[in-house]
């Protein structure tokens, strides 16, 4: 009974998030929204499916599988955004209103400027 509860509270938590995630991916402006609205809720979303896959069938064959998608989302979702993030900035596609990306050759100066400087041997 209680167990059944849980699974049925992880799908509605599941399909919460990828409800969101599929909002955001048709109605936000560019992909950068987009790609940042379909990771992280999307993570979550089926990290609560693959929960409640381990909460159903236990720590056996099956919800061990879970425990290990669950892995392999974590690590490698946050990777395809940053890829996406980093393909769509060197192909030109703009951001909006004025954002824009960090500058590499600032970033080295403030560390210079603030004694920051990783280069040496400590």
């Amino acid at each position: 009974m209680i167990r059944t509860a849980l699974v049925i509270a992880l799908i509605v938590v599941g399909v919460f998030f990828l409800t969101v995630g599929t909002i955001g991916l048709l109605r936000l402006p560019n992909v950068y929204n987009r790609m940042h609205a379909t990771s992280k809720p999307t993570t979550l979303g089926t990290a609560a499916i693959f929960l409640a896959g381990f909460a159903y069938f236990g720590p056996g064959n099956e919800g061990l599988t879970s425990l290990i998608g669950i892995a392999f989302l974590f690590l490698t979702v946050p990777t395809g955004a940053h890829m996406i993030a980093r393909s769509a900035e060197r192909i030109g596609i703009p951001f909006l209103e004025g954002v824009t990306w960090p500058d590499a050759s600032a970033v080295i100066d403030e560390r210079s400027e603030s004694g920051d400087d990783r280069s040496d041997n400590d």
